[in-house]
Protein backbone atom coordinates (compact mmCIF):
# COMPACT_ATOMS: atom_id res chain seq x y z
CA UNK A 1 0.00 0.00 0.00
CA UNK A 2 1.31 3.47 -0.98
CA UNK A 3 0.00 6.99 -0.71
CA UNK A 4 -1.36 6.76 -3.92
CA UNK A 5 -3.95 4.75 -3.04
CA UNK A 6 -6.77 6.93 -2.48
CA UNK A 7 -8.75 9.41 -5.34
CA UNK A 8 -7.15 10.74 -8.76
CA UNK A 9 -10.75 12.16 -9.18
CA UNK A 10 -12.61 13.46 -6.47
CA UNK A 11 -16.14 11.35 -6.04
CA UNK A 12 -18.24 12.95 -3.67
CA UNK A 13 -21.09 11.03 -2.60
CA UNK A 14 -23.49 13.54 -1.45
CA UNK A 15 -23.21 12.76 2.29
CA UNK A 16 -21.12 14.25 5.06
CA UNK A 17 -18.13 15.50 5.83
CA UNK A 18 -16.79 13.77 8.73
CA UNK A 19 -14.25 14.66 11.69
CA UNK A 20 -11.51 13.19 13.11
CA UNK A 21 -13.09 11.79 16.02
CA UNK A 22 -15.98 9.98 13.81
CA UNK A 23 -12.92 8.09 12.32
CA UNK A 24 -10.92 5.01 14.66
CA UNK A 25 -8.22 3.05 13.73
CA UNK A 26 -7.93 -0.85 14.91
CA UNK A 27 -6.35 -3.84 13.80
CA UNK A 28 -7.52 -6.02 11.20
CA UNK A 29 -8.61 -9.52 11.58
CA UNK A 30 -8.98 -12.16 9.52
CA UNK A 31 -13.21 -11.74 9.74
CA UNK A 32 -12.86 -8.25 8.11
CA UNK A 33 -12.26 -9.96 4.31
CA UNK A 34 -15.30 -9.08 2.79
CA UNK A 35 -15.58 -6.05 4.02
CA UNK A 36 -12.11 -5.20 2.83
CA UNK A 37 -12.76 -6.80 -0.34
CA UNK A 38 -16.15 -4.35 -1.19
CA UNK A 39 -13.26 -2.14 -1.71
CA UNK A 40 -10.30 -3.58 -2.81
CA UNK A 41 -11.80 -5.56 -5.50
CA UNK A 42 -12.96 -1.98 -7.23
CA UNK A 43 -10.80 -1.51 -10.30
CA UNK A 44 -11.34 2.86 -9.69
CA UNK A 45 -9.82 2.13 -5.94
CA UNK A 46 -7.42 0.01 -6.90
CA UNK A 47 -6.18 1.92 -10.29
CA UNK A 48 -3.40 4.36 -8.12
CA UNK A 49 -2.29 1.79 -6.16
CA UNK A 50 0.68 -0.84 -6.10
CA UNK A 51 -1.72 -4.37 -6.61
CA UNK A 52 -4.40 -4.82 -8.96
CA UNK A 53 -7.76 -4.97 -8.31
CA UNK A 54 -8.91 -8.50 -6.36
CA UNK A 55 -11.37 -10.79 -7.70
CA UNK A 56 -12.04 -13.17 -5.19
CA UNK A 57 -11.36 -13.18 -1.35
CA UNK A 58 -8.88 -16.41 -1.22
CA UNK A 59 -5.90 -14.06 -2.24
CA UNK A 60 -7.20 -11.01 -0.24
CA UNK A 61 -7.27 -13.63 3.10
CA UNK A 62 -3.61 -14.85 2.09
CA UNK A 63 -2.74 -11.00 1.70
CA UNK A 64 -4.56 -10.29 5.21
CA UNK A 65 -2.67 -13.65 6.79
CA UNK A 66 0.37 -13.03 5.53
CA UNK A 67 1.14 -9.16 4.93
CA UNK A 68 -1.52 -7.41 7.34
CA UNK A 69 -1.48 -9.32 10.20
CA UNK A 70 2.33 -9.40 11.01
CA UNK A 71 2.86 -6.17 9.98
CA UNK A 72 3.70 -3.43 12.72
CA UNK A 73 1.46 -0.66 11.42
CA UNK A 74 -1.28 -1.81 9.83
CA UNK A 75 -5.10 -0.28 10.54
CA UNK A 76 -8.59 -0.66 9.82
CA UNK A 77 -10.14 2.25 9.03
CA UNK A 78 -13.68 3.01 10.43
CA UNK A 79 -16.26 5.07 11.34
CA UNK A 80 -18.09 5.50 13.75
CA UNK A 81 -21.38 5.66 12.25
CA UNK A 82 -20.91 2.50 10.75
CA UNK A 83 -20.79 -1.35 11.85
CA UNK A 84 -17.12 -1.39 12.15
CA UNK A 85 -16.21 -2.60 9.25
CA UNK A 86 -12.84 -1.30 7.54
CA UNK A 87 -13.81 1.45 5.03
CA UNK A 88 -9.94 1.56 4.07
CA UNK A 89 -6.49 1.17 5.47
CA UNK A 90 -3.97 3.13 6.82
CA UNK A 91 -0.24 1.49 7.21
CA UNK A 92 3.13 2.77 8.62
CA UNK A 93 6.04 0.69 7.27
CA UNK A 94 9.26 0.92 8.85
CA UNK A 95 11.94 1.61 6.23
CA UNK A 96 15.69 0.80 6.26
CA UNK A 97 16.66 4.33 8.39
CA UNK A 98 14.71 3.25 12.13
CA UNK A 99 13.67 7.20 12.19
CA UNK A 100 11.62 7.45 9.44
CA UNK A 101 8.42 5.12 7.92
CA UNK A 102 6.46 5.57 4.68
CA UNK A 103 2.69 6.25 5.01
CA UNK A 104 0.63 5.22 2.77
CA UNK A 105 -3.29 5.02 2.88
CA UNK A 106 -6.40 3.58 0.52
CA UNK A 107 -10.47 4.18 1.13
CA UNK A 108 -13.22 2.72 -0.60
CA UNK A 109 -14.33 5.06 -3.42
CA UNK A 110 -17.93 5.54 -1.29
CA UNK A 111 -15.94 7.78 1.28
CA UNK A 112 -14.11 9.73 -1.04
CA UNK A 113 -14.31 13.48 -0.53
CA UNK A 114 -15.88 13.32 2.96
CA UNK A 115 -12.80 13.97 4.89
CA UNK A 116 -12.23 10.65 5.76
CA UNK A 117 -8.53 9.53 4.76
CA UNK A 118 -7.37 12.85 6.08
CA UNK A 119 -9.18 12.36 9.42
CA UNK A 120 -6.94 8.60 9.18
CA UNK A 121 -3.53 10.19 8.07
CA UNK A 122 -4.16 12.51 11.33
CA UNK A 123 -5.08 9.70 13.45
CA UNK A 124 -1.99 7.52 12.71
CA UNK A 125 0.82 9.99 12.74
CA UNK A 126 -0.32 11.09 15.88
CA UNK A 127 -0.57 7.68 16.94
CA UNK A 128 2.55 6.13 15.91
CA UNK A 129 5.07 8.51 16.96
CA UNK A 130 3.53 7.95 20.69
CA UNK A 131 3.81 4.10 19.83
CA UNK A 132 7.15 3.66 17.89
CA UNK A 133 10.34 4.66 19.88
CA UNK A 134 13.06 6.71 17.63
CA UNK A 135 10.62 7.43 14.75
CA UNK A 136 11.35 10.86 13.48
CA UNK A 137 9.60 11.24 10.30
CA UNK A 138 6.85 10.08 8.53
CA UNK A 139 6.97 10.27 4.41
CA UNK A 140 4.66 9.58 1.89
CA UNK A 141 5.61 9.48 -2.18
CA UNK A 142 1.94 10.51 -3.81
CA UNK A 143 1.57 10.06 -8.25
CA UNK A 144 2.02 13.61 -9.45
CA UNK A 145 -1.54 12.81 -11.23
CA UNK A 146 -3.13 11.90 -8.04
CA UNK A 147 -4.09 15.96 -6.89
CA UNK A 148 -6.41 14.81 -4.20
CA UNK A 149 -4.23 12.43 -2.42
CA UNK A 150 -1.48 15.37 -2.26
CA UNK A 151 -4.36 17.11 -0.73
CA UNK A 152 -4.86 14.67 1.72
CA UNK A 153 -1.98 15.19 3.31
CA UNK A 154 -1.55 18.17 3.08
CA UNK A 155 -4.80 19.19 4.99
CA UNK A 156 -3.20 16.47 7.63
CA UNK A 157 0.02 18.95 8.16
CA UNK A 158 2.39 17.05 5.55
CA UNK A 159 4.75 19.33 3.87
CA UNK A 160 5.41 19.05 0.14
CA UNK A 161 9.23 18.19 -0.35
CA UNK A 162 9.57 18.22 -3.86
CA UNK A 163 9.06 15.94 -7.17
CA UNK A 164 11.11 12.53 -7.87
CA UNK A 165 11.37 12.43 -11.39
CA UNK A 166 10.54 9.09 -12.82
CA UNK A 167 10.98 7.42 -9.48
CA UNK A 168 8.30 4.70 -9.28
CA UNK A 169 7.40 1.84 -11.70
CA UNK A 170 3.73 1.67 -11.55
CA UNK A 171 1.68 -0.52 -13.76
CA UNK A 172 4.08 -0.65 -16.95
CA UNK A 173 5.49 3.27 -16.97
CA UNK A 174 7.71 5.25 -14.91
CA UNK A 175 5.93 7.82 -12.49
CA UNK A 176 7.05 11.24 -11.40
CA UNK A 177 6.37 10.97 -7.25
CA UNK A 178 5.83 13.94 -5.21
CA UNK A 179 7.36 13.66 -1.52
CA UNK A 180 5.55 14.58 1.47
CA UNK A 181 7.20 14.15 5.27
CA UNK A 182 5.56 14.81 8.62
CA UNK A 183 8.07 15.03 11.88
CA UNK A 184 7.75 14.56 14.95
CA UNK A 185 7.82 18.13 16.21
CA UNK A 186 5.38 19.23 13.30
CA UNK A 187 2.03 20.44 14.44
CA UNK A 188 -1.15 18.41 13.38
CA UNK A 189 -4.15 20.69 12.25
CA UNK A 190 -7.16 20.98 13.97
Amino acid sequence: MDATATPTTQEVTGTAKVTVAEVTLRKFELSDVDAMMAWASDPQVAAPCRWDAYESTEPLLAFIRDTVLPHPWFRAICLESGSGRPVGAVSVSPTGDPCRAELGYVLARAHWGRGVATAAVKRAVATVFAEVQGLERVEALVDVANPASQRVLEKAGFRREGVLRRHYWHKGRARDMVMYSFLSDDTLPE
